[in-house]
């Protein structure tokens, strides 16, 4: 083969690569973008409290929680506010103590845009305009001082699956 047949034929070959390469592309692109994400994790560190408090995701990402704290603690919906579904969650996030020496674990998927506002029924309550607080006298933890601390509380806001990016900022 002299060198001027390969040249044309690499350039052929490179034509026909770039021709195809765009589609290719864009299907890969498109698959990724339906494909739920990795979960991202909210954290019951050793103390009474959801870490990060605020979490944000696409449609049809999963959140899991991931409980390190000696306690049991509860995911329970704030229904009131809640508008990308799950209503009615109240589920128990075990602590090390009640589950063997290792951490507690739950994921919930969310499949559409909204809010998920919730908090821990051990941690928090409800007051009349459905917001959560810290416990009270007949079962909250209060410190030497009185104090009451802040209610064990997070949000997840779930954007729509195919939002820009440079939306979220």
């Amino acid at each position: 083969m002299t060198f001027r047949s390969f040249l044309s034929s690499s350039l052929l070959a490179s034509c026909a690569l770039l021709a195809l390469g765009p589609s290719l592309v864009a299907e890969d692109a498109a698959d990724a973008a339906a494909a739920p994400r990795t979960a991202r994790m909210v954290i019951v560190p050793e103390s009474d409290r959801f870490t990060p408090f605020a979490v944000t995701i696409r449609a049809g990402d999963s959140v899991e929680w991931v409980n390190m704290d000696t306690d049991d603690h509860t995911v329970v919906s704030d229904d009131t506010f809640n508008t990308a579904g799950h209503r009615g969650t109240n589920r128990l996030l075990p602590g090390t103590d009640s589950n063997g020496g290792k951490p507690g674990r739950l994921a919930i998927r969310f499949l559409h845009a909204g809010t998920f506002v919730y908090y821990c029924r051990f941690h928090a309550h409800l007051d009349e305009d459905h917001q959560p607080v810290a416990p009270g006298p007949d079962g909250g933890i209060q410190d030497a001082s009185g104090n009451f601390g802040t209610p064990m509380m997070g949000v997840i806001t779930v954007r729509a699956r195919f939002e820009r990016d440079d939306d979220r900022r």
